[in-house]
C-alpha cells in the first residue's frame, strides 16, 4: 500500500474515476454505498497505514489564520454579492430572509457533516498519501484543486466547478501551510456558509 504504483492507482480510483462515475445514471443507493465504502477506506488508511493521529495541534497560529481568512472572506463576499446583485438579485439572501431557522440548521449540518469529511478526504488524506508523488508543492496544490472540483461534477454546473476549483486552491494552500484539518475545515465552512447565505445555495445542493 506504500508503493508509488499502488498510491497512483489509489489516487486515480478515488479522486478521478469515482467522481466521474457518479455522473452516470445508476442507482443512488449504489452511489451512496460506494461513497461510504470510500470514506471508510480513507479513515482506515489514515489510522492504520499512515498512522495519522486525530488531535488538535497545540502550536496553531490562530491570530494569523483569522486575519488571513478575514481578508479572503472580504474578497469572497464582494465578488459573490456583486454576482448575485447582477445575475439573480431576486434570490439574494432569500433563505436568510424567509427561513432563518432553516438557514441556521443548514449552517450547522453543512459545517459538521459535509465540510469536515470533505477536508479529511481532500486535504488530510490527499496530502498525507500523495505529497511525495509530486516534486512541486504548486503542482500538488493544483492537482488537489482539480480533483476537489471533479468531486462536484454531479451538480452539472460549470460555475460550481469554477468555484470549487478556486476554493480548492485556497483550502489546499491553507492546509499546506498549517497541516491542520481543523483550520482548513473552519475556513471551508465560513466560505460555504456565506455562499448559502448570499443565495447561491441551490446550485451547491443546499435546500431552500
Amino acid at each position: 500500500m506504500e508503493s508509488v504504483t499502488y498510491k497512483s492507482a489509489e489516487l486515480f480510483l478515488i479522486f478521478i474515476l469515482a467522481p466521474i462515475s457518479f455522473v452516470l445514471n445508476f442507482s443512488i443507493w449504489v452511489k451512496v454505498s460506494l461513497g461510504l465504502f470510500g470514506f471508510l477506506y480513507v479513515i482506515f488508511v489514515l489510522l492504520r497505514v499512515e498512522k495519522k493521529a486525530f488531535k488538535i495541534a497545540s502550536n496553531l497560529n490562530w491570530k494569523r489564520f483569522w486575519i488571513q481568512t478575514f481578508y479572503k472572506l472580504v474578497v469572497v463576499v464582494i465578488v459573490t454579492s456583486l454576482y448575485m446583485w447582477v445575475v439573480d438579485k431576486a434570490h439574494m439572501f432569500e433563505v436568510l430572509r424567509n427561513k432563518p431557522l432553516l438557514w441556521l440548521g443548514i449552517l450547522f449540518v453543512y459545517s459538521l457533516f459535509s465540510v469536515y469529511p470533505q477536508e479529511l478526504i481532500y486535504r488530510t488524506f490527499f496530502f498525507k498519501r500523495y505529497e511525495n508523488l509530486f516534486k512541486s508543492e504548486y503542482i500538488l496544490i493544483f492537482v488537489n484543486a482539480i480533483v476537489f472540483s471533479l468531486a462536484h461534477l454531479f451538480f452539472y454546473k460549470s460555475l460550481v466547478l469554477i468555484l470549487t476549483f478556486l476554493g480548492g486552491i485556497l483550502f489546499a494552500w491553507t492546509y499546506k501551510k498549517t497541516s491542520s484539518t481543523l483550520l482548513v475545515s473552519i475556513e471551508h465552512a465560513i466560505y460555504g456558509c456565506w455562499l448559502f447565505t448570499v443565495g447561491m445555495g441551490n446550485m451547491l445542493g443546499f435546500p431552500s
